[in-house]
């Protein structure tokens, strides 16, 4: 005997109920997996996280996992009173929905805890707690004497070349807004961690509306300069600005381990995109050293521009990039004036060099730290913890002048690194 027609539509209605429940309890239940997740990451790797920013972190975490719980709940419900097909239909695409928004948590819950998770090796996790202070040091420096608040950091190794930020405030994977500033050091340059301080330059920017600022006053204050030059080098503010910081917070070392990072071939250092924020490498080292002459004056930072000449000249760039180069060169003095040395808005009239003081971190500086501190520079708690950016300013300025000593160098700053991560606010007094 034939089935009715009503009959086929319940095995159908059926089928379809079975497909969309089983899909349902998958993602379900993977959502209150997540928590697992964070187990992934030891107890002694969180321990090495200061405190108020472990907690942050953990909550950022919970919030997230909880609202896709949340979600999985609403749809259950959904499925339960569902009564017909198409009912299910409406259900199947909440489940597809569900499926997403559980791959955009996982992606959260991931980058965090694989974050964390590097900590467990205690050297490792000694190092980055360092990086961690360091980072809070160079942000507080420029925040504090504003008023405004230095967000929770989070600092991990990652391979590659270039360090990045996600910065507070972004929008994450899963819509939220992180709560918490994650900065990228690479593994190749951990024991020369200016490019640390060149992302907490982008942080307080992200805080204060720096770029933007900035952007302006170059756009207006390069005097008589052809306007569609201006706007290429306000399109680089973001970057120039992060580089001033880095500048700023430990001079020299900055220019010669950027210049390190970014030197190539002929197409890599004269690589130009119009819509990159990233400056023209050639002309990025250069500025660098402007920065030097100009708070320095003469020094080991014209050996450098000369052999950074050298090895590129600019008759080997593309037309149009000589073209660009030529036209910008002139302006360096002028650009790191704007940068260092010009009062904003943003920071309340006051300039970068009045925030952070790039005297305390000359050659000669450096070197009169080192003579009062005698050997106890990289050995002493209290000049460890006081002078943590300083001592890697030193080691930078060494590491460029007595590139023989190089590996001892390197040494002495990661015992400084293993030290500083160690160590606590109480124990360092």
């Amino acid at each position: 005997m034939n089935d009715t027609v009503t009959e086929r539509a319940d095995r159908a209605t059926a089928n379809l109920r079975r497909q969309v429940l089983r899909q349902l309890t998958h993602w379900e239940g993977a959502a209150e997996r997540l928590d697992d997740f964070e187990a992934t990451a030891s107890p002694a790797a969180w321990a090495t996280l200061e405190r108020y920013v472990g907690v942050t972190l953990r909550g950022e975490l919970k919030q997230a996992r909880d609202q896709l719980k949340r979600e999985a709940v609403a749809v259950r419900a959904a499925f339960n009173a569902a009564r017909g097909r198409r009912d299910l239909e409406r259900i199947a695409d909440q489940v597809s929905h569900l499926r997403d928004r559980y791959l955009q948590t996982e992606l959260l819950v991931d980058f965090y805890v694989d974050a964390v998770r590097s900590r467990g090796n205690p050297e490792v996790g000694a190092q980055l707690r360092a990086c961690d202070v360091m980072a809070e040091r160079a942000i507080l420096t420029a925040l504090e004497p504003l008023g405004v608040a230095t967000p929770p950091v989070l600092t991990y190794f990652k391979p590659g070349i270039g360090a990045s930020i996600l910065r507070i405030g972004t929008r994450l994977w899963d819509g939220s807004l992180s709560q918490v500033a994650a900065i990228k050091i690479t593994w190749h340059n951990r024991l020369r961690p200016t490019a640390l301080v060149h992302e907490c330059g982008h942080q307080v920017a992200g805080l204060t509306r720096w770029n933007s600022a900035f952007a302006a006053a170059l756009r207006t204050g390069l005097g008589r300069t052809p306007p569609e030059i201006a706007a290429q080098v306000a399109n680089w503010a973001s970057e120039i600005a992060a580089d001033s910081f880095a500048f700023a917070h430990t001079g020299y070392a900055a220019v010669v381990a950027l210049s390190d990072v970014v030197a190539g071939q002929g197409p890599e250092v004269f690589r130009f995109l119009p819509a990159d924020v990233h400056p023209i490498a050639f002309l990025r080292v250069l500025l660098g050293v402007e920065m030097c002459r100009r708070f320095y004056g003469l020094g080991p930072w014209d050996e450098l521009a000369a052999a950074w000449e050298e090895l590129h000249p600019l008759g080997e760039a593309p037309a149009l990039v000589a073209g660009v180069v030529s036209a910008i060169r002139p302006l360096l003095p002028r650009i790191v004036d704007l940068a260092l040395l010009t009062p904003l808005a943003c920071f309340r009239q006051r300039r970068l060099a009045d925030l952070v003081d790039p005297q305390r971190v000359a050659p000669a500086a450096l070197r009169l730290m080192q003579r009062d501190a005698g050997g106890a520079a990289f050995n002493s708690s209290h000049w460890i913890w006081t002078e943590c950016l300083r001592l890697t300013a030193l080691s930078g300025l060494r590491y460029a002048l007595e590139p023989e000593a190089g590996r001892e160098i390197l040494q002495q700053q990661e015992d400084l690194m293993i030290r500083l991560g160690h160590m606590t606010a109480q124990q360092a007094a």
